[in-house]
C-alpha cells in the first residue's frame, strides 16, 4: 500500500480545493491510502466532510496555515505539519498551493518525509503580489525545488514558467491537467435567467486575480451591441460589493446579475450563450471545462494553461488580459456569429473528454508508483 498525505493552504471551495479532493478519494483501493491535512477552512464545499468520510480519507487542520505571511503563525504551521505528517507516516507528501506547498515540504523534509510531490495550482509569478513580494517568493520556490521529486503542473506552459524563473529542472516536470468530473456536469437542466435572450456569463471567484472587473468594464459595450444580452456573474468573495456598485454606476444594475456562491454551476453555465474568462493568471481553468462539456463557445484571456487548454484558441476565442475592448469585441463576435459559435463549441465540447477526472486519476496513480518506486 502506498500512503499519500495531502497538504494545502485551505479547503474553501475552489478549483485546487475540487482537484486535490478528488485525487485524495478516488485512487484505487488497496493500493492507496490517503489523507488530507489544511489550514483553517471557513468556506467549505458542501458536503465535503461527508466525502471525505466515505471515501475512509482523515481529514484535520492546522489553524495557523494561513496563506498570509506571518513569521510567528507559519513556525507554528511548520511545526504543526511536521506532527500531522510523522502521524499518518506517508510514503509520499503531495503538497498543493503556493503557501502549503512551501511550509508542506519543508515540514515534509523535517518529518524525513522519502518523497515528496508538489502541485502549483498555477503560479504566483503575476497579477498576486508587488514585485519586491514576487521576487521573494520565486527564490523561497527555488528552495523548496531542491526538496521535490515531482512537480504536477496543470499544463506545459505552467511547467515552462517555473523554469523560465529558474525554479526546478525540466526531469522534475510532468503535466496532469486538473480532471473534472464530467457525467454530473452533462446531466445538468439548463437555468436560464432570461428565456429568449442571450447571456453571457462567467463563474469565478470574485477576486483581484479572477479580472471580473475587465468583464464589468466590457458590459456597456457589449450590451450596446447585444441589446436584448444580459450579464450573469456567479461566485462570491471580497470583490463581490464594489463590482456590484461599479454595475450601478455604469447604470446596468438591471443587466448585470450577481447570483453570489451556488451549487447548480453545471445548470446555470448550461443556460449561457457565450461563456468567458478574463483571468489575469490562470492555472489552467476548470470551469472552463465544464464550459467546453457543455458546448458553450469561450472567450478567455491568454493566460496561464488557458491557451493550451483551448487548443491554441481552436475551443475558444483568446483574448489580452485587462482589455474590456477586446473582451467586448469578441463576446460580440460570437453573439453576431452563430456559425462560429457552433465551431467554436464543437471543438471545445470534443476536447474536454480529455480533462476527465479518470485521466487524471489514472496519470497520478502512475506518477506515485513511479517515485516510490525509485523513478526520481
Amino acid at each position: 500500500m502506498i500512503r499519500i498525505l495531502h497538504l494545502i493552504t485551505r479547503l474553501d471551495v475552489g478549483g485546487s480545493t475540487e482537484n486535490t479532493v478528488i485525487s485524495a478519494t478516488r485512487m484505487p483501493k488497496p493500493e492507496f491510502a490517503c489523507g488530507i491535512v489544511s489550514g483553517r477552512t471557513a468556506e467549505p464545499p458542501p458536503g465535503l466532510e461527508t466525502t471525505l468520510a466515505g471515501a475512509g480519507v482523515e481529514w484535520s487542520q492546522i489553524p495557523h496555515l494561513r496563506r498570509e505571511v506571518h513569521p510567528v503563525r507559519d513556525l507554528a504551521a511548520l511545526a504543526g505539519l511536521r506532527q500531522a505528517i510523522r502521524r499518518f507516516r506517508p510514503d509520499i507528501v503531495h503538497t498543493h498551493s503556493s503557501k502549503a506547498g512551501f511550509v508542506g515540504r519543508a515540514a515534509a523534509r523535517l518529518a524525513g518525509v522519502r518523497h515528496i510531490v508538489h502541485t502549483p495550482h498555477g503560479h504566483i509569478f503575476d497579477g498576486y503580489f508587488n514585485p519586491v513580494a514576487t521576487k521573494t517568493f520565486i527564490g523561497l520556490e527555488r528552495l523548496a525545488a531542491r526538496w521535490t521529486d515531482r512537480f504536477v503542473t496543470l499544463s506545459d506552459e505552467e511547467a515552462r514558467d517555473h523554469l523560465r524563473h529558474g525554479i526546478g529542472r525540466p526531469e522534475q516536470f510532468v503535466t496532469i491537467p486538473s480532471g473534472v468530473d464530467l457525467d454530473p456536469i452533462l446531466q445538468a437542466t439548463p437555468i436560464r435567467p432570461a428565456p429568449g435572450r442571450p447571456v453571457v456569463g462567467t463563474v469565478a471567484r470574485l477576486v483581484p486575480v479572477k479580472g471580473i472587473e475587465h468583464l464589468i468594464e466590457a458590459a456597456p459595450a457589449i450590451l450596446r451591441g447585444a441589446p436584448s444580452a444580459s450579464l450573469l456573474i456567479v461566485g462570491d468573495g471580497e470583490l463581490r460589493a464594489p463590482l456590484a456598485a461599479r454595475a450601478r454606476e455604469l447604470g446596468l444594475a438591471d443587466r448585470i446579475h450577481f447570483t453570489g456562491f451556488r451549487q447548480d454551476v453545471p445548470a446555470l453555465i448550461a443556460g449561457m450563450d457565450v461563456f468567458v474568462l478574463p483571468s489575469l493568471n490562470e492555472g489552467m481553468g476548470r470551469v472552463l471545462v465544464m464550459a467546453m462539456a457543455l458546448g458553450k463557445p469561450i472567450v478567455a484571456t491568454r493566460v496561464g494553461g488557458v491557451p493550451e487548454l483551448l487548443n491554441g484558441g481552436e475551443a475558444g476565442m483568446l483574448v489580452p488580459p485587462a482589455n474590456p475592448a477586446a473582451l467586448a469585441e469578441a463576446v460580440l463576435a460570437l453573439i453576431r456569429n452563430p456559425d462560429q459559435a457552433e465551431r467554436i463549441a464543437a471543438a471545445g465540447r470534443s476536447r474536454s473528454t480529455r480533462y476527465s477526472a479518470q485521466a487524471m486519476l489514472e496519470a497520478l496513480a502512475g506518477l506515485y508508483r513511479e517515485v516510490v518506486g525509485g523513478g526520481k
